[in-house]
C-alpha cells in the first residue's frame, strides 16, 4: 500500500494530520480507481505556514472526520500489509503518534522507501555518486508523471510510480547528471 499524509508541521513532534490518502499496488498494478482518502477534522494548529504547503484550508476540511474515524478506516484498507512512500518514516512516525493517542497501540506495518530502493539501484551501476533523491529528479529520471499539486493521494500514487517501476521495470539509461 502506498501512503501519504498531510501534515501541519514538518516537526512529527508538533505536527497534525490534515489528510491521509494511500492506494494498493498489486504486482505491476497501482488500483488508483479504489483509493482511501480521508479529511480530518481542522486541527488548530492549521496555519498559514501549512495552508502555503497543501493549499488545505479550514474551510476545505469543514466536513472532516475525527483523527480516531480516520485511523480505524485506515486500519480497515491498510491491514497489515507494508507502507510503501517517499519518506514513509515521517508518515509512520505522525500515524504511530496518532494512533498510540487514539488507540494506545503504535502502526504494525514494515515500511518501502522509494527514495532508498533508487538510490540503491543508482549506486550499484555508480558507486558514490551523488544522486538527486528528490521527487522531482527521480520522476523525471524514471520517466513517470510529474504532480505539480502537493495532495496525499497524487503523492502516493506518484510513489506508488516509482515503487513499481524500480521493482517490476528497467532503470532507464543513465545520462546527465547521471554519468
Amino acid at each position: 500500500v502506498s501512503l501519504d499524509c498531510e501534515t501541519t508541521s514538518l516537526d512529527p513532534n508538533r505536527a497534525e494530520l490534515v489528510t491521509i490518502a494511500a492506494t494498493k499496488i498489486i504486482d505491476n498494478r497501482i488500483l488508483t480507481s479504489q483509493p482511501f482518502e480521508v479529511r480530518l477534522r481542522a486541527p488548530q494548529s492549521l496555519d498559514s505556514g501549512s495552508v502555503k504547503i497543501h493549499k488545505i484550508r479550514h474551510q476545505d476540511l469543514a466536513d472532516g472526520i475525527s483523527e480516531k474515524e480516520a485511523l480505524l478506516k485506515l486500519l480497515a484498507f491498510i491491514g497489515n500489509r507494508p507502507l510503501v512512500g517517499y519518506h514513509i518514516r515521517y508518515d509512520k512516525k505522525i500515524l504511530d503518534l496518532a494512533c498510540q493517542r487514539q488507540l494506545g497501540f503504535p502502526l504494525p506495518n514494515p515500511l518501502i522507501e522509494v527514495s532508498q530502493i533508487y538510490h540503491d539501484k543508482l549506486e550499484r551501476h555508480l558507486p558514490n555518486a551523488y544522486f538527486d533523491l528528490s521527487p522531482y529528479a527521480i520522476c523525471t529520471h524514471l520517466e513517470l508523471p510529474i504532480q505539480d499539486k502537493h495532495d496525499a493521494l497524487q503523492d502516493a500514487i506518484s510513489a506508488a510510480l516509482v515503487f513499481v517501476r524500480l521493482t517490476k521495470g528497467d532503470l532507464p539509461n543513465l545520462t546527465a547528471p547521471y554519468t
